[in-house]
Parts: C-alpha cells; sequence; structure tokens
C-alpha cells in the first residue's frame, strides 16, 4: 500500500509513526456485512421515527454509514419479538441449540478478516489486532456451542422414603445486553452465546460508536437459521440510550440484563433493575494493578507490560491502569520499558497494516486523556515519553506516555485512564505493594510479576480482584471465568461458569411413591 515509517520526536523520546493512506471504503474491503437497519425478529428495521446517526471512524473522522436511531417504542417491538420467540426456543434441545452456534461459528470463521476490517473501521483498533478480537470473539461462539449440552442438574438423596428429590436447570428468559465499544464483537458473542446456549433469546444493544459490527453479528446469525426473534440488535444514538436502556431494564418481559461499561451506569442500571427483581450480570470499570517485585524476570514484565498496558491504546477495561515498581529494580524497569515502547509502539491509521496503536474513540476520551496528563505534571510528575496528543496524525491520536513521580494527589494515580498512559509508582515492601493496589473500589483484573513461589500464592489470594495474571499480561479466553469484585461488578462470563448467568435452578419434588 506504499507505506512508509518516519520518526517523530516527543521529548526526550522517539516513537514511530505510520503514515497515513487512504484504503477505499474507509478500509472496507467487502461490504457485504454492512446493514444500515437494526434487526428485529428476523427483519432489518428502520427506526419508528425514521430518525438515524452516523457512524465515525474515529482515525479520520469520516462517515462509514448511518444506522437507526431507535427509541423506546422499538426497543418494546424487540423485546416482544424476543419473548414470543423465547417460547419456542426454550423447548429447543440442547444439542439443536449446539448445532445453530456451530453453524453461526463456521460464518464467522469464514467472513472473520470483514469482520476485522469493520472493527478497525468503527472502533480504530490496528487491523491485527482487530483479527485478534474476531478469534477472541469467535471463541466464545464455539465455547457455548460445547457448553449447551453440558448444563447439568441434580439427582438429590431423598430424606423420606415416599419421595425423590431433582434439581434441573431453565433458561430465565429474554435477556438485554447492554455491549460497549472497545470489544464490539467480543463483548456481545460472550454473552449471547452465553444466552442462545441455555435457551435465551435476546435484544443486543450495541454501543452508539461501534454498532456496525453488531449488526454484521445479526446478518450471519440469520444466514446460520437461528430462528427470527432469538437474536435482535437495537441501535440508538448517545442521546436516546437512557430511554432504551430504562425499557430493557424495567420491561416486565426482559429476565436478565447483562451490562459491560463505566461503573457508573452500572450502578444506574443495578437501580433500575431492581424494579423487577431482574437477574443481573455487571462487567464494570477497572484500576488494574500491575506489581514488579524484585525477584521477578525484568525483561519478561516489560513485555508483559507492553502487552496489557498498550492494546486497544489502552481502552480495556483490564489494562494495568497503576504500575508498582520495587525500588530494587526500578531504573531498570523504566529504561528497558521506554525501549519497548520505542521499538514497538506505531501510532497510525489502524487499516494501514504497520500501526500497533490507533486512534482513542472520540473526542471526549482526548479531553480524558490529556486533562490526566495534564494535572500530573502540574502536580509535579515528570512524563518521559510522549505526554501530548499526536495531531499530526489525526485529532484523536494520543503519544504513548511514560509518567514518573507520581503520587496519590494526581488523577492518574486514583482514576481509570482507558488510554496508552503508563504510570510508574516505586515501592519498598510487599505489604506496602498490596495496600496501594488494594486501595480503589474496582477489583476487576491485577497482574504481578515474581519468581519467588511463597511470595506468588501470598500476593495470588490477597490481592482484591476477581482475576489475577501471574507473569502474564494477558489472560482473557473463553475458556476462562471473566468477572470482578468490589465495584466492579456481579457475575462472570467465559467458562462454564458464564452460562449460570442465563439459567435457574428449578427443584422438582416427586411425592407418593
Amino acid at each position: 500500500m506504499g507505506l512508509m515509517r518516519h520518526v517523530v520526536a516527543t521529548r526526550s523520546f522517539l516513537f514511530r509513526q505510520a503514515e497515513m493512506s487512504r484504503p477505499l471504503s474507509l478500509g472496507i474491503r467487502n461490504m457485504s456485512l454492512i446493514r444500515n437497519k437494526a434487526f428485529i425478529n428476523g427483519a432489518w428495521k428502520s427506526a419508528a421515527s425514521g430518525e438515524e446517526f452516523a457512524v465515525i471512524n474515529p482515525a479520520d473522522g469520516n462517515v462509514i454509514g448511518n444506522v437507526p436511531n431507535m427509541n423506546e417504542a422499538d426497543t418494546h417491538e424487540a423485546i416482544v419479538a424476543a419473548s414470543n420467540s423465547f417460547q419456542q426456543w426454550q423447548d429447543t434441545t440442547a444439542k439443536e441449540r449446539s448445532h445453530y452456534l456451530k453453524k453461526w461459528f463456521d460464518l464467522l470463521e469464514k467472513n472473520k478478516e470483514e469482520l476485522s476490517e469493520i472493527i478497525t473501521a468503527e472502533s480504530g483498533k490496528p487491523l491485527k489486532e482487530a483479527a485478534g478480537e474476531v478469534a477472541y470473539g469467535n471463541s466464545f461462539i464455539e465455547w457455548f456451542a460445547e457448553e449447551a449440552r453440558r448444563v447439568h442438574g441434580e439427582v438429590i438423596a431423598s430424606p423420606v422414603k415416599s419421595k425423590e428429590m431433582i434439581f434441573i436447570k431453565r433458561p430465565i428468559g429474554v435477556t438485554a445486553l447492554i455491549t460497549p465499544w472497545n470489544f464490539p464483537i467480543a463483548m456481545i458473542t460472550r454473552k449471547a452465546g452465553a444466552a442462545l446456549a441455555a435457551g435465551c433469546t435476546c435484544v443486543v444493544k450495541p454501543a452508539e460508536d461501534t454498532p456496525l459490527t453488531a449488526l454484521a453479528l445479526a446478518a450471519l446469525a440469520q444466514d446460520s437459521g437461528i430462528p427470527a426473534g432469538v437474536f435482535n440488535v437495537v441501535t440508538s444514538a448517545r442521546e436516546n440510550a437512557p430511554q432504551v436502556g430504562k425499557s430493557l431494564c424495567e420491561s416486565p418481559l426482559v429476565a436478565g440484563i447483562s451490562f459491560t461499561g463505566s461503573t457508573d451506569v452500572g450502578k444506574l442500571l443495578y437501580k433500575m433493575c431492581s424494579k423487577g427483581v431482574k437477574r443481573l450480570s455487571l462487567e464494570l470499570g477497572g484500576n488494574a494493578p500491575f506489581i514488579v517485585f524484585k525477584s521477578a524476570d525484568v525483561g519478561k514484565a516489560v513485555q508483559g507490560a507492553i502487552a496489557s498496558k498498550f492494546r486497544n491504546c489502552g481502552q480495556t477495561c483490564v489494562s494495568a491502569n497503576r504500575f508498582f515498581v520495587q525500588d530494587e529494580v526500578f531504573d531498570e524497569f523504566v529504561a528497558k520499558f521506554k525501549e519497548e515502547m520505542k521499538s514497538q509502539l506505531i501510532l497510525g491509521m489502524g487499516s494501514d497494516g504497520v500501526s500497533t496503536l490507533g486512534p482513542l474513540i472520540n473526542d471526549a476520551q482526548v479531553h480524558k486523556v490529556d486533562n490526566i496528563v495534564q494535572d500530573a505534571v502540574k502536580k509535579g510528575a515528570r512524563v518521559l515519553v510522549g505526554g501530548k496528543t499526536a495531531s499530526s496524525i489525526g485529532d484523536r491520536f494520543f503519544e504513548p506516555t511514560l509518567i514518573v513521580d507520581v503520587d496519590p494527589r494526581m488523577l492518574c494515580y486514583n482514576e481509570e485512564i482507558f488510554g496508552p498512559i503508563a504510570v510508574l509508582i516505586k515501592f519498598k515492601t510487599e505489604e506496602e505493594a498490596l495496600r496501594l493496589a488494594n486501595n480503589t473500589k474496582r477489583g476487576l483484573a491485577g497482574y504481578f510479576y515474581s519468581n519467588d513461589i511463597a511470595q506468588i500464592w501470598r500476593v495470588a489470594k490477597k490481592l482484591e480482584v476477581g482475576m489475577a495474571g501471574i507473569n502474564e499480561g494477558i489472560i482473557s479466553t473463553a475458556e476462562a471465568a471473566f468477572g470482578g469484585i468490589k465495584e466492579s461488578g456481579l457475575g462472570r462470563e467465559g467458562s462454564h461458569y458464564g452460562m449460570e448467568e442465563y439459567t435457574y435452578i428449578k427443584y422438582l419434588c416427586f411425592g407418593n411413591l
């Protein structure tokens, strides 16, 4: 594609930037999966109001397409469709549901390049990374196609001779799946795969920034033969999102809500769901600590840090947010981290095939990240790498940044950054590291590097998170139980535990035998 790299100086550090190139169709070569309608009851629908909103490529600000701006009435139509379809879908056998999901998985795999290009176009993540997300997202459909046939009950020993006792599991009903923009395919398949496998139907509300991936999933679900009304997608712009969310939470036809997003929005949904005492699964914000102990292999810790921090430009809920490095290895870690940032991180258009770091998702996120950096500088922190927007590439690009001399007064010490900003904090003892790491209301993921086996066991148990990466920076997989503690959420996704969010236990007592 005639790409070249050039070097841009940023303070005392050089990072690489890919030259922008304008690929055809905004990087989407095959437009066959692009849909400009929502998907309700097996049909492609406009909003009843006729309103639409634009989907923007965050890398260059160009409009990719327009989709319906649906409201409460449109959402109710989707809920009713899902409720009607549930009456038949719940009675399908586990083998039949497995068969549908396998066919869906096969089509997802067949169209993985097209899905990757859509993700890159609407989320900005580099094409290679988008392809990784597609593989990850598809794996949930494959996994739950297999798990559908492993929803087991129990026969319980009765206390009396005239009775027999059995527990069976039943699908909870219609589920509402509200998903974020940072993983536009994986956050849907992780929820929908489990819901459909359990015998539930669903209404998906994708993020307004990335609805095209959700609609592409719907197109392939339709092609796989999944019955009408089982999988529905309602799209809406930001201004209509509150009424759509309220409808999903308060409708008596909806049995459960699964939400991935910010803690503040999760708390609001939690409150709204209390009216109907609905089943609730929340995967909320994180503030992940990344601890490097003196016994660690510093080189491996640096590689784990790069992978954990800068994936999707730092816009993941499990991104390392605060780096705690023991004083004996602090200088070594900083030096190696800077060097790896220099060699690995290439800012540029996600579709260019060269970049490893794309744009932030929108202007609000750019403003937030910039404000966090400027706040740290004003309060005495030092920026060793980056520290400002990369306006030579585009309005939503931010240089990968490394900050030291950080203290608790700073926003970067306390807030989830959700951007390419690495914050390094020095510590002396294991007890101090754990106290600092656990001093947060969040508890999603955490990471630490150590070669002291006794220390590994101590820290693994005492680190207040739902998931811990031990000498590992990438922990997500379909087989793992994904979820947090404290204000990072409720429930688990993936693994066999993911099915439990969509089933309830029914006790059957047979008497007079």
